[in-house]
């Protein structure tokens, strides 16, 4: 799950661990009472600051996705489906956002995004 944090991204890593996270708990990777790697475990595996973990872990905290335990770890929060319905919705805008950029930069215009998007979606149903 934290495999792929780019130190080179606009987006600072903490926020790359909680967006991680967030996509785990949203999909159902991640079910309530996980437990979420140590903050030793993670910012050693990922190569990170222990404080950067923290602060993703505290941030996640804040916004209702995991309780911290002080000595026992940090766990996913039970979440009601309509919080997790949002995040899902969040993460899809946030895929649609950047896919949309991305295809600006090419020099794609609307027309053949929607275009690519309407064959695509048909070829996921057939």
């Amino acid at each position: 799950m934290f495999d792929r944090l780019d130190s080179r991204s606009p987006v600072p890593l903490y926020e790359q661990i909680a967006t991680r996270v967030r996509v785990a708990v949203a999909s159902g990777e991640l079910s309530p009472g996980d437990a979420l790697p140590s903050v030793r475990q993670l910012s050693g595996s990922a190569r990170v600051n222990p404080a950067t973990v923290v602060q993703a872990y505290r941030e996640l905290e804040a916004d209702g996705f995991v309780e911290m335990k002080q000595g026992a770890g940090t766990f996913v929060k039970e979440m009601h489906s309509d919080m997790r319905s949002e995040e899902r919705g969040r993460q899809a805008r946030d895929l649609v956002r950047k896919m949309i950029g991305d295809a600006a930069k090419m020099g794609l215009d609307t027309e053949e995004i929607s275009a690519a998007i309407r064959q695509e979606l048909k070829a996921g149903t057939e």
